[in-house]
Protein backbone atom coordinates (compact mmCIF):
# COMPACT_ATOMS: atom_id res chain seq x y z
CA UNK A 1 0.00 0.00 0.00
CA UNK A 2 1.03 3.28 -0.95
CA UNK A 3 2.49 5.27 2.22
CA UNK A 4 0.15 8.37 1.72
CA UNK A 5 -2.57 5.89 1.34
CA UNK A 6 -1.94 4.00 4.59
CA UNK A 7 -1.46 7.34 6.55
CA UNK A 8 -4.72 8.75 4.84
CA UNK A 9 -6.24 5.77 6.98
CA UNK A 10 -4.46 6.02 9.75
CA UNK A 11 -5.28 9.87 9.80
CA UNK A 12 -9.14 9.35 9.97
CA UNK A 13 -8.52 6.76 12.16
CA UNK A 14 -7.03 8.63 14.70
CA UNK A 15 -9.41 11.46 14.00
CA UNK A 16 -12.65 8.88 15.08
CA UNK A 17 -10.32 8.34 18.21
CA UNK A 18 -10.47 11.77 19.29
CA UNK A 19 -14.23 11.78 18.21
CA UNK A 20 -14.55 8.90 20.76
CA UNK A 21 -13.19 11.17 23.02
CA UNK A 22 -15.48 13.59 22.45
CA UNK A 23 -18.94 11.05 22.66
CA UNK A 24 -17.94 10.35 26.18
CA UNK A 25 -17.77 13.47 27.21
CA UNK A 26 -20.23 15.49 29.19
CA UNK A 27 -22.30 17.57 26.45
CA UNK A 28 -19.97 20.85 26.13
CA UNK A 29 -17.80 19.77 29.42
CA UNK A 30 -14.61 18.27 29.28
CA UNK A 31 -12.21 17.38 32.13
CA UNK A 32 -8.75 17.98 32.08
CA UNK A 33 -8.01 13.86 31.26
CA UNK A 34 -10.65 14.29 28.14
CA UNK A 35 -8.81 16.99 27.55
CA UNK A 36 -4.86 15.81 27.54
CA UNK A 37 -6.54 12.82 25.01
CA UNK A 38 -7.89 15.25 22.85
CA UNK A 39 -4.41 17.19 22.24
CA UNK A 40 -2.43 13.96 22.11
CA UNK A 41 -4.85 12.78 19.61
CA UNK A 42 -4.50 16.26 17.54
CA UNK A 43 -0.85 16.09 18.03
CA UNK A 44 -0.51 12.83 16.55
CA UNK A 45 -2.87 13.60 13.26
CA UNK A 46 -0.71 16.66 12.79
CA UNK A 47 2.40 13.93 12.86
CA UNK A 48 0.38 11.46 10.38
CA UNK A 49 -0.66 14.83 7.90
CA UNK A 50 3.50 15.64 7.73
CA UNK A 51 4.04 12.35 6.70
CA UNK A 52 1.15 12.41 4.50
CA UNK A 53 2.16 15.53 2.72
CA UNK A 54 6.22 14.26 2.86
CA UNK A 55 5.42 10.82 1.45
CA UNK A 56 7.06 9.61 4.27
CA UNK A 57 6.65 6.95 7.61
CA UNK A 58 6.06 3.28 8.15
CA UNK A 59 2.82 1.84 8.65
CA UNK A 60 1.63 1.90 12.23
CA UNK A 61 -1.93 0.21 11.97
CA UNK A 62 -2.42 -2.43 9.72
CA UNK A 63 -5.58 -3.88 11.15
CA UNK A 64 -8.89 -2.72 12.42
CA UNK A 65 -9.74 -4.32 15.95
CA UNK A 66 -6.63 -6.53 15.48
CA UNK A 67 -8.28 -8.82 12.92
CA UNK A 68 -10.23 -7.03 10.02
CA UNK A 69 -7.53 -5.92 7.28
CA UNK A 70 -7.66 -2.29 5.84
CA UNK A 71 -9.52 -2.19 2.14
CA UNK A 72 -7.55 0.06 -0.04
CA UNK A 73 -7.95 -1.61 -3.24
CA UNK A 74 -9.92 1.48 -4.77
CA UNK A 75 -6.99 3.78 -3.17
CA UNK A 76 -4.46 1.39 -4.68
CA UNK A 77 -5.11 -0.15 -7.55
CA UNK A 78 -7.48 0.06 -10.78
CA UNK A 79 -9.85 -2.10 -10.19
CA UNK A 80 -12.25 -3.61 -12.90
CA UNK A 81 -14.14 -5.87 -10.77
CA UNK A 82 -17.34 -6.73 -12.89
CA UNK A 83 -19.94 -5.78 -9.53
CA UNK A 84 -17.87 -3.65 -7.58
CA UNK A 85 -17.71 -1.20 -10.43
CA UNK A 86 -20.93 1.12 -10.07
CA UNK A 87 -20.96 0.59 -6.45
CA UNK A 88 -17.69 2.63 -5.57
CA UNK A 89 -18.79 5.56 -3.13
CA UNK A 90 -18.81 8.61 -3.61
CA UNK A 91 -17.13 11.11 -1.04
CA UNK A 92 -20.23 12.24 0.03
CA UNK A 93 -21.67 8.16 0.76
CA UNK A 94 -18.22 8.30 2.70
CA UNK A 95 -18.69 11.45 4.56
CA UNK A 96 -22.26 9.94 5.68
CA UNK A 97 -21.15 6.52 6.61
CA UNK A 98 -18.51 8.65 8.94
CA UNK A 99 -21.49 10.60 10.51
CA UNK A 100 -24.34 8.42 10.55
CA UNK A 101 -22.85 5.15 11.39
CA UNK A 102 -24.85 4.20 14.16
CA UNK A 103 -27.44 1.67 13.69
CA UNK A 104 -30.56 3.49 13.94
CA UNK A 105 -29.11 6.93 13.27
CA UNK A 106 -31.95 7.84 10.43
CA UNK A 107 -34.35 7.46 13.27
CA UNK A 108 -33.46 10.46 15.37
CA UNK A 109 -36.38 12.07 14.02
CA UNK A 110 -38.67 9.59 13.71
CA UNK A 111 -41.90 10.62 14.49
CA UNK A 112 -45.78 9.52 13.62
CA UNK A 113 -46.55 7.70 11.64
CA UNK A 114 -43.37 6.07 12.57
CA UNK A 115 -42.26 4.92 8.86
CA UNK A 116 -38.93 5.03 7.15
CA UNK A 117 -40.08 6.85 4.22
CA UNK A 118 -42.12 9.44 6.32
CA UNK A 119 -38.72 11.03 8.03
CA UNK A 120 -37.97 14.79 6.73
CA UNK A 121 -35.09 15.19 8.80
CA UNK A 122 -32.79 13.84 7.30
CA UNK A 123 -34.98 14.18 4.39
CA UNK A 124 -35.88 10.78 4.01
CA UNK A 125 -39.07 11.32 2.66
CA UNK A 126 -38.20 13.49 -0.55
CA UNK A 127 -35.41 11.08 -1.66
CA UNK A 128 -38.33 8.16 -1.84
CA UNK A 129 -40.19 10.99 -4.00
CA UNK A 130 -36.93 11.80 -5.61
CA UNK A 131 -35.98 7.95 -6.14
CA UNK A 132 -39.72 7.73 -8.09
CA UNK A 133 -39.30 10.22 -10.34
CA UNK A 134 -35.05 9.30 -11.13
CA UNK A 135 -36.92 6.24 -13.13
CA UNK A 136 -40.07 7.82 -13.73
CA UNK A 137 -42.46 5.34 -12.10
CA UNK A 138 -44.93 6.67 -9.10
CA UNK A 139 -44.13 5.23 -5.54
CA UNK A 140 -40.88 4.21 -4.76
CA UNK A 141 -39.09 2.31 -1.73
CA UNK A 142 -35.70 1.89 -0.76
CA UNK A 143 -35.05 -1.86 -0.11
CA UNK A 144 -32.08 -4.25 1.15
CA UNK A 145 -31.06 -4.59 -2.41
CA UNK A 146 -32.20 -5.58 -5.71
CA UNK A 147 -33.33 -8.95 -4.54
CA UNK A 148 -36.01 -7.90 -1.86
CA UNK A 149 -37.51 -5.75 -4.44
CA UNK A 150 -38.18 -9.31 -6.40
CA UNK A 151 -38.85 -10.73 -2.95
CA UNK A 152 -41.27 -8.03 -2.58
CA UNK A 153 -43.08 -8.37 -5.66
CA UNK A 154 -43.39 -12.17 -5.89
CA UNK A 155 -44.50 -12.20 -2.25
CA UNK A 156 -47.51 -10.30 -3.67
CA UNK A 157 -48.35 -11.39 -6.65
CA UNK A 158 -47.08 -14.99 -7.03
CA UNK A 159 -48.94 -17.71 -5.23
CA UNK A 160 -48.26 -21.64 -4.91
CA UNK A 161 -48.19 -23.36 -8.38
CA UNK A 162 -48.14 -20.10 -10.45
CA UNK A 163 -46.01 -19.62 -12.93
CA UNK A 164 -43.37 -16.95 -13.30
CA UNK A 165 -41.42 -16.49 -16.64
CA UNK A 166 -38.09 -15.22 -16.54
CA UNK A 167 -34.84 -15.30 -18.69
CA UNK A 168 -32.61 -18.69 -19.04
CA UNK A 169 -30.29 -15.85 -18.13
CA UNK A 170 -32.04 -15.05 -14.72
CA UNK A 171 -30.03 -14.00 -11.61
CA UNK A 172 -30.46 -16.86 -8.83
CA UNK A 173 -31.78 -14.30 -6.32
CA UNK A 174 -35.47 -14.08 -9.23
CA UNK A 175 -35.33 -18.17 -8.64
CA UNK A 176 -35.40 -17.66 -4.89
CA UNK A 177 -37.83 -15.04 -4.42
CA UNK A 178 -40.34 -16.70 -6.90
CA UNK A 179 -39.39 -20.38 -5.23
CA UNK A 180 -40.24 -18.44 -1.35
CA UNK A 181 -43.88 -17.66 -2.53
CA UNK A 182 -44.22 -21.07 -3.70
CA UNK A 183 -44.22 -20.45 -7.46
CA UNK A 184 -42.67 -22.17 -10.70
CA UNK A 185 -40.12 -20.19 -12.73
CA UNK A 186 -40.39 -20.73 -16.46
CA UNK A 187 -37.66 -19.88 -18.72
CA UNK A 188 -37.75 -18.18 -22.11
CA UNK A 189 -35.11 -19.55 -24.36
CA UNK A 190 -32.01 -17.48 -25.78
CA UNK A 191 -31.84 -17.18 -29.65
CA UNK A 192 -28.52 -17.57 -31.73
CA UNK A 193 -26.91 -13.86 -29.78
CA UNK A 194 -27.69 -14.85 -26.93
CA UNK A 195 -30.96 -12.42 -26.42
CA UNK A 196 -34.21 -12.84 -25.03
CA UNK A 197 -36.98 -11.88 -27.35
CA UNK A 198 -40.50 -10.79 -27.21
CA UNK A 199 -41.45 -12.85 -29.52
CA UNK A 200 -40.17 -15.87 -27.83
CA UNK A 201 -41.59 -14.66 -24.62
CA UNK A 202 -44.73 -14.66 -26.45
CA UNK A 203 -44.08 -18.35 -27.72
CA UNK A 204 -43.17 -19.19 -23.37
CA UNK A 205 -46.39 -17.71 -22.33
CA UNK A 206 -48.47 -19.56 -24.65
CA UNK A 207 -46.53 -22.91 -24.23
CA UNK A 208 -47.42 -22.44 -20.10
CA UNK A 209 -51.49 -21.37 -21.02
CA UNK A 210 -51.38 -24.77 -22.80
CA UNK A 211 -49.51 -27.00 -20.54
CA UNK A 212 -51.47 -25.66 -16.94
CA UNK A 213 -54.40 -24.06 -18.15
CA UNK A 214 -53.49 -20.82 -16.81
CA UNK A 215 -51.31 -17.50 -17.66
CA UNK A 216 -47.80 -16.62 -15.79
CA UNK A 217 -48.37 -14.49 -13.16
CA UNK A 218 -46.06 -12.23 -13.67
CA UNK A 219 -42.94 -11.80 -16.05
CA UNK A 220 -39.46 -10.51 -14.72
CA UNK A 221 -36.93 -10.20 -17.10
CA UNK A 222 -33.17 -8.31 -16.73
CA UNK A 223 -32.84 -5.62 -19.43
CA UNK A 224 -28.85 -6.19 -19.20
CA UNK A 225 -28.02 -10.09 -17.38
CA UNK A 226 -25.04 -10.81 -15.03
CA UNK A 227 -23.70 -13.25 -17.59
CA UNK A 228 -23.39 -11.51 -20.45
CA UNK A 229 -24.29 -7.94 -19.84
CA UNK A 230 -26.50 -8.39 -23.19
CA UNK A 231 -29.52 -5.84 -23.72
CA UNK A 232 -32.72 -7.56 -23.61
CA UNK A 233 -35.76 -6.51 -25.89
CA UNK A 234 -37.44 -5.23 -22.19
CA UNK A 235 -39.76 -3.20 -23.92
CA UNK A 236 -41.30 -5.03 -26.32
CA UNK A 237 -41.36 -7.75 -23.71
CA UNK A 238 -43.33 -5.28 -21.60
CA UNK A 239 -45.47 -5.07 -24.68
CA UNK A 240 -46.35 -8.94 -24.73
CA UNK A 241 -46.98 -9.19 -21.18
CA UNK A 242 -49.35 -6.60 -20.94
CA UNK A 243 -51.26 -7.90 -24.52
CA UNK A 244 -52.18 -11.25 -21.93
CA UNK A 245 -52.72 -8.48 -18.69
CA UNK A 246 -49.45 -9.77 -17.00
CA UNK A 247 -47.62 -7.34 -14.92
CA UNK A 248 -43.69 -6.69 -15.61
CA UNK A 249 -40.94 -6.43 -13.80
CA UNK A 250 -38.13 -4.50 -15.22
CA UNK A 251 -34.75 -5.71 -13.78
CA UNK A 252 -32.65 -2.88 -13.72
CA UNK A 253 -29.55 -4.26 -11.28
CA UNK A 254 -27.23 -3.05 -13.94
CA UNK A 255 -28.98 -0.15 -15.49
CA UNK A 256 -30.53 1.90 -12.72
CA UNK A 257 -28.09 4.87 -11.40
CA UNK A 258 -25.60 4.11 -14.38
CA UNK A 259 -27.87 5.09 -17.49
CA UNK A 260 -31.14 6.74 -17.66
CA UNK A 261 -34.22 4.57 -17.35
CA UNK A 262 -37.87 5.55 -17.68
CA UNK A 263 -40.07 3.17 -16.33
CA UNK A 264 -43.24 4.14 -17.62
CA UNK A 265 -41.62 4.19 -21.17
CA UNK A 266 -40.50 0.89 -21.06
CA UNK A 267 -43.84 -0.18 -20.19
CA UNK A 268 -42.65 -1.35 -16.32
CA UNK A 269 -45.14 -2.06 -13.64
CA UNK A 270 -42.25 -2.58 -11.34
CA UNK A 271 -38.53 -1.23 -11.31
CA UNK A 272 -36.12 -2.95 -9.40
CA UNK A 273 -32.55 -1.40 -8.94
CA UNK A 274 -29.40 -2.13 -7.25
CA UNK A 275 -27.61 0.43 -4.78
CA UNK A 276 -24.86 -1.44 -3.88
CA UNK A 277 -23.95 -2.36 -7.81
CA UNK A 278 -24.75 0.70 -9.36
CA UNK A 279 -25.99 3.21 -7.75
CA UNK A 280 -22.79 3.99 -5.54
CA UNK A 281 -24.20 2.86 -2.30
CA UNK A 282 -23.60 0.95 0.68
CA UNK A 283 -24.38 -2.48 0.53
CA UNK A 284 -26.95 -4.09 0.94
CA UNK A 285 -29.55 -1.40 -0.58
CA UNK A 286 -31.74 -1.22 -4.01
CA UNK A 287 -34.50 0.38 -5.05
CA UNK A 288 -38.44 -0.97 -5.86
CA UNK A 289 -40.55 1.86 -7.80
CA UNK A 290 -44.11 0.84 -8.98
CA UNK A 291 -47.22 2.58 -10.53
CA UNK A 292 -50.31 4.07 -8.72
CA UNK A 293 -52.22 1.10 -9.86
CA UNK A 294 -50.22 -1.64 -8.08
CA UNK A 295 -48.59 0.25 -5.38
CA UNK A 296 -51.30 -0.53 -2.79
CA UNK A 297 -50.73 -4.00 -3.39
CA UNK A 298 -46.85 -4.14 -3.34
CA UNK A 299 -47.13 -1.49 -0.70
CA UNK A 300 -49.74 -2.96 1.56
CA UNK A 301 -50.14 -2.04 5.22
CA UNK A 302 -50.82 -4.84 7.96
CA UNK A 303 -54.86 -5.33 8.80
CA UNK A 304 -53.43 -7.62 11.68
CA UNK A 305 -54.74 -7.29 15.32
CA UNK A 306 -52.77 -9.08 18.44
CA UNK A 307 -55.33 -11.49 19.99
CA UNK A 308 -54.63 -10.59 23.22
CA UNK A 309 -53.08 -6.88 23.09
CA UNK A 310 -55.45 -6.29 20.46
CA UNK A 311 -52.72 -4.04 19.40
CA UNK A 312 -52.68 -2.65 15.50
CA UNK A 313 -49.93 -1.57 13.10
CA UNK A 314 -52.10 -0.35 10.26
CA UNK A 315 -49.41 2.11 9.04
CA UNK A 316 -46.13 -0.76 8.58
CA UNK A 317 -46.08 -2.20 4.93
CA UNK A 318 -46.00 -5.72 5.28
CA UNK A 319 -43.20 -6.74 2.06
CA UNK A 320 -41.36 -3.87 3.73
CA UNK A 321 -41.52 -5.50 7.40
CA UNK A 322 -42.10 -2.04 8.42
CA UNK A 323 -38.82 0.00 7.86
CA UNK A 324 -36.13 -1.22 5.59
CA UNK A 325 -32.61 0.59 5.08
CA UNK A 326 -31.43 2.46 8.71
CA UNK A 327 -28.98 3.97 9.36
CA UNK A 328 -25.62 4.77 7.13
CA UNK A 329 -26.32 2.72 4.46
CA UNK A 330 -29.27 4.53 3.81
CA UNK A 331 -28.25 7.73 4.23
CA UNK A 332 -25.44 7.25 2.18
CA UNK A 333 -27.35 6.08 -0.52
CA UNK A 334 -28.89 9.23 -0.48
CA UNK A 335 -25.37 11.59 -0.27
CA UNK A 336 -24.53 9.76 -3.79
CA UNK A 337 -27.64 10.23 -5.46
CA UNK A 338 -27.21 13.67 -6.08
CA UNK A 339 -23.73 12.47 -8.04
CA UNK A 340 -25.82 9.31 -9.78
CA UNK A 341 -28.50 11.52 -11.27
CA UNK A 342 -26.15 12.93 -13.28
CA UNK A 343 -23.92 10.70 -14.16
CA UNK A 344 -26.54 8.22 -16.15
CA UNK A 345 -26.04 11.31 -18.42
CA UNK A 346 -22.49 10.34 -19.34
CA UNK A 347 -23.45 6.51 -20.63
CA UNK A 348 -22.26 7.18 -24.30
CA UNK A 349 -19.13 8.45 -23.14
CA UNK A 350 -19.23 5.04 -20.84
CA UNK A 351 -19.40 2.91 -23.33
CA UNK A 352 -17.21 4.92 -25.53
CA UNK A 353 -14.66 3.63 -22.76
CA UNK A 354 -16.12 0.23 -22.25
CA UNK A 355 -15.36 -0.40 -26.62
CA UNK A 356 -11.86 1.24 -26.47
CA UNK A 357 -10.63 -1.45 -23.57
CA UNK A 358 -12.62 -4.43 -25.18
CA UNK A 359 -11.00 -3.14 -29.12
CA UNK A 360 -7.65 -3.52 -27.11
CA UNK A 361 -8.18 -6.66 -26.09
CA UNK A 362 -9.46 -7.94 -29.27
CA UNK A 363 -6.55 -6.34 -30.78
CA UNK A 364 -4.53 -9.31 -28.85
CA UNK A 365 -4.52 -12.57 -31.35
CA UNK A 366 -7.04 -15.12 -30.02
CA UNK A 367 -8.93 -13.00 -27.77
CA UNK A 368 -12.70 -13.06 -28.80
CA UNK A 369 -15.99 -11.49 -26.88
CA UNK A 370 -18.84 -13.58 -25.72
CA UNK A 371 -20.72 -10.28 -25.26
CA UNK A 372 -22.72 -8.64 -27.20
CA UNK A 373 -20.65 -6.51 -29.83
CA UNK A 374 -19.95 -3.95 -30.38
CA UNK A 375 -20.65 -3.26 -26.40
CA UNK A 376 -23.68 -1.57 -25.40
CA UNK A 377 -22.71 -1.75 -21.86
CA UNK A 378 -19.66 -1.66 -19.30
CA UNK A 379 -19.61 -5.08 -18.40
CA UNK A 380 -18.26 -7.35 -20.47
CA UNK A 381 -17.39 -10.89 -21.27
CA UNK A 382 -14.12 -12.26 -22.85
CA UNK A 383 -12.63 -15.52 -24.25
CA UNK A 384 -8.53 -15.59 -24.04
CA UNK A 385 -8.21 -18.98 -24.56
CA UNK A 386 -6.50 -18.11 -27.73
CA UNK A 387 -4.37 -16.65 -26.19
CA UNK A 388 -3.25 -16.10 -22.19
CA UNK A 389 -4.61 -19.22 -22.11
CA UNK A 390 -2.35 -20.94 -23.92
CA UNK A 391 0.57 -19.28 -21.80
CA UNK A 392 -1.01 -19.80 -18.55
CA UNK A 393 -0.66 -23.99 -19.82
CA UNK A 394 2.68 -23.43 -19.56
CA UNK A 395 3.47 -21.02 -17.02
CA UNK A 396 4.69 -22.25 -13.43
CA UNK A 397 1.58 -19.94 -11.79
CA UNK A 398 -0.62 -21.23 -14.04
CA UNK A 399 -3.25 -19.17 -14.80
CA UNK A 400 -2.51 -16.53 -12.01
CA UNK A 401 0.21 -15.47 -14.03
CA UNK A 402 -2.27 -12.88 -14.63
CA UNK A 403 -3.49 -11.82 -12.02
CA UNK A 404 -0.14 -11.23 -11.12
CA UNK A 405 1.01 -9.34 -14.42
CA UNK A 406 -1.89 -7.24 -13.66
CA UNK A 407 -1.14 -6.61 -9.99
CA UNK A 408 1.90 -5.67 -10.85
CA UNK A 409 0.94 -2.87 -12.78
CA UNK A 410 -1.89 -2.03 -9.65
CA UNK A 411 -5.12 -3.50 -11.62
CA UNK A 412 -7.18 -5.93 -9.68
CA UNK A 413 -10.62 -7.50 -10.28
CA UNK A 414 -9.75 -9.86 -12.93
CA UNK A 415 -10.94 -13.48 -11.47
CA UNK A 416 -8.17 -14.63 -10.33
CA UNK A 417 -6.65 -17.50 -12.15
CA UNK A 418 -9.30 -17.17 -15.05
CA UNK A 419 -7.59 -16.85 -18.07
CA UNK A 420 -10.12 -18.56 -20.44
CA UNK A 421 -13.68 -17.04 -20.36
CA UNK A 422 -13.73 -13.92 -17.69
CA UNK A 423 -15.37 -10.52 -16.92
CA UNK A 424 -14.27 -6.61 -16.54
CA UNK A 425 -16.15 -3.53 -15.94
CA UNK A 426 -15.24 -0.19 -16.94
CA UNK A 427 -17.87 2.31 -15.35
CA UNK A 428 -16.62 4.81 -13.96
CA UNK A 429 -12.78 4.68 -14.95
CA UNK A 430 -11.03 7.81 -16.57
CA UNK A 431 -9.39 7.42 -19.82
CA UNK A 432 -6.28 7.74 -18.70
CA UNK A 433 -6.95 4.74 -16.62
CA UNK A 434 -8.83 2.90 -19.36
CA UNK A 435 -5.92 3.59 -21.61
CA UNK A 436 -3.41 2.67 -18.85
CA UNK A 437 -5.49 -1.10 -18.90
CA UNK A 438 -5.70 -1.65 -22.21
CA UNK A 439 -1.50 -0.34 -22.42
CA UNK A 440 -0.74 -3.24 -19.64
CA UNK A 441 -2.24 -5.91 -21.59
CA UNK A 442 -0.28 -5.26 -24.34
CA UNK A 443 2.69 -4.76 -22.69
CA UNK A 444 1.76 -8.57 -21.23
CA UNK A 445 1.31 -9.71 -24.61
CA UNK A 446 4.34 -8.23 -25.61
CA UNK A 447 6.43 -9.99 -22.49
CA UNK A 448 4.95 -13.25 -23.67
CA UNK A 449 5.20 -12.91 -27.38
CA UNK A 450 1.25 -12.78 -28.44
CA UNK A 451 0.27 -11.28 -31.55
CA UNK A 452 -0.96 -7.79 -31.41
CA UNK A 453 -2.80 -6.31 -34.78
CA UNK A 454 -3.87 -2.53 -33.60
CA UNK A 455 -4.46 -1.42 -36.91
CA UNK A 456 -7.31 -4.61 -36.84
CA UNK A 457 -8.52 -4.80 -33.66
CA UNK A 458 -12.22 -6.20 -34.04
CA UNK A 459 -12.02 -9.58 -35.64
CA UNK A 460 -13.18 -12.69 -33.88
CA UNK A 461 -15.60 -11.15 -31.49
CA UNK A 462 -17.39 -13.53 -31.70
Amino acid sequence: MDIRTQKTFEALFALEDIRETLRQTLPNITNSEEEHSIKEGVNRVRKILDDIEKGTGIPEVRKIAGTIDIRSREETHINIQPIQAAGRLTPEARKALIAYGDGYSTCDACRKPFRLDKITSPPIAPFHEQLASFVNMDVARVVPGARRGFQAVASTLVNKGDSVVVSSLAHYTEFLAVEEAGGIVREVPLDEHKLVTADATAEKIEEIKQETGKLPVLVMIDHFDYQYANEHDVKGIAKVAHQYDIPFLYNGAYTVGVRPVDGKDIGADFVVGSGHKSMASPAPSGVLATTEEWAPRVFRTTQMTGDLTKRKFGVKEVEMLGCTLMGSTLIGMMASFPAVRERVNNWEDELKKSNYLINGLLAIDGSRVVSEYPRKHTLSKINTSGNFDIIAQEHKRRGFFLSDELSRKGIVGEFAGATRVWKLNTYGLSWEKVRYVVDTFHDIADKYKLQINKENNSNGNK
